[in-house]
């Protein structure tokens, strides 16, 4: 683990987030990230990249707006929602399960109102182009989003490709899907079940987040792990972008040994 002390204050800083960049993974249907220097030091003395990508790659956040029409941009969510106290779930799940409500209720340490909440599966661990990682991923329920809501949360942080369950995104049969062709089948192969019935909602749980005006970040990695069970401080770094469904950002947790951090006042 790399934990960054600050030596005036004794802050710990811990990093939550993938590295980005070229061969990040991207979401199946989607284009890859294209970049190139524009500008090299061998030729110009400086670097600049130039570079062509959806926002949804990476560790990126999501405003309200990607899914709820007229809803807030990342230009309009509120800085309070970026930083802000919360907890990290220790949630362990396998190939295509839920985390539910109930999961969310017994976990410790408890969620508390106003929290930002980062909810840890252990699927982060498989984070790659493959067939496992975006097929297989587990994916909150409908009634574990509304237990958020319910909560107040001021961010939702998943360490999965998405909030949802893939059968209930457009990998699966919904909306445009399949964008994974095996994927239905497979899943009725591993678990006997049919999607169309444990899964009838296009995006419901991401939704239900969003349509409450939480901010949502997926793909979350880095050393999480050092985080599990533990409460913290976070801080997320979007862009200010008007009209802006998502974009990558670096996600950080901070905690305080000494208990005896403060901000200046300002003066």
């Amino acid at each position: 683990m790399t934990v960054v002390t600050d030596p005036y204050t004794g802050l710990q800083m811990v990093e939550l987030s993938h590295v980005w960049g070229h061969g990040v993974p991207s979401y199946p249907g989607q284009a890859d990230v294209k970049m190139f220097r524009a500008v090299k030091h061998a030729q110009h003395g400086v670097l600049a990249w130039r570079i062509n990508t959806v926002m949804h790659t990476g560790t990126h956040m999501n405003s309200p707006l990607h899914l709820v029409q007229r809803a807030a941009d990342l230009a309009q969510i509120p800085v309070d929602h970026l930083f802000g106290n919360g907890v990290v779930l220790n949630i362990p799940k396998t190939s295509y399960e839920v985390i539910t409500a109930e999961d969310l209720e017994v976990a410790i340490p408890k969620v508390q109102k106003g929290d930002i909440v980062v909810i840890v599966t252990g699927w982060h661990h498989k984070y790659s182009d493959g067939l496992e990682y975006y097929g297989e991923s587990p994916g909150l329920s409908k009634e574990a989003a509304k237990w958020l809501v319910a909560k107040e949360c001021k961010m939702v942080a998943v360490d999965t490709p998405q909030i949802d369950h893939p059968l209930a995104t457009s990998l699966g049969p919904h909306r445009g899907g399949p964008t994974m062709s095996r994927l239905e089948n497979d899943y009725r192969q591993a678990t006997g079940l049919d999607p169309k019935k444990e899964h009838p909602e296009w995006n419901v749980a991401h939704k239900t987040i969003l349509a409450a005006g939480i901010p949502t970040v997926e793909q979350i990695g880095g050393d999480v792990d050092s985080m599990l069970g533990k409460r913290a401080t976070f801080v997320a770094t979007p862009w200010k972008f008007e009209h802006g469904d998502a974009c990558p950002v670096r996600f950080v947790a901070m905690i305080d040994p000494s208990g005896k951090c403060r901000i200046d006042s300002g003066k």
